[in-house]
């Protein structure tokens, strides 16, 4: 009659097998982290040349609505997912951590591009360039290239999706990071 695998344990009702057949048990984490990994949505932050590239994944061709993120939002405060992407000013840090800090909670971060990720072909001589957005804000995937594919957009979305299925309501702080994931 129905099978069980190793997260779901049979339980035993007094009822009769319409009822059975109709009732689905499990843990409110399963279901939230469910719902919140089919429904992303990310805040658009493009500074320069990935913000093209991102703006190319919402569009028909490579389309990430179809993947669970929808449309994306212009305020932080309707937003789960910040995508950086490009270069960072030292004069523009302080507006990236205001917004992500403008986030409601469980907040996550992809860093996309060489520049966001490690200051690009600015890291020698850049003085005006974070050398990475990772010392001013936690990153949770890191997409490099210059600029990185739209698919390399996705994949980073899937790996934080992934994030998000293994979560715990009463874990969400965002101390004890984990290290962040690479998109190759």
């Amino acid at each position: 009659m129905s099978t069980t695998t190793p997260d779901i344990q049979e339980i035993n009702f007094n009822t009769d097998a319409a009822t059975r057949d109709n009732v689905l048990i499990t843990s409110l984490d399963k279901v939230l982290n469910w719902t919140r990994r089919s429904s992303v949505w990310p805040m658009t932050f493009g500074l320069a040349c990935c913000a093209i590239e991102m703006m190319a994944t919402g569009a028909s061709n490579y389309d990430i609505d179809r993947f669970g993120s929808g449309p994306f939002r212009a305020t932080p405060r309707q937003a789960d997912l910040m995508i950086v992407a490009g270069t960072v000013s030292l004069k523009m840090a302080p507006r990236v951590k205001l917004l992500f800090e403008q986030m409601p909670e469980p907040k996550y971060v992809i860093a996309m591009g060489a520049c966001t990720v490690s200051g690009g072909p600015y890291i020698k001589y850049g003085y005006h360039v974070l050398k990475g957005v990772d010392r001013l804000i936690p990153v949770d995937v890191y997409i490099p290239g210059c600029p990185p594919r739209p698919e390399a957009l996705l994949e980073g979305l899937f790996r934080i999706q992934e994030k998000m299925k293994f979560e715990r309501i009463l874990d969400r702080e965002r101390k004890n990071l984990k290290p962040a994931l690479f998109v190759d």
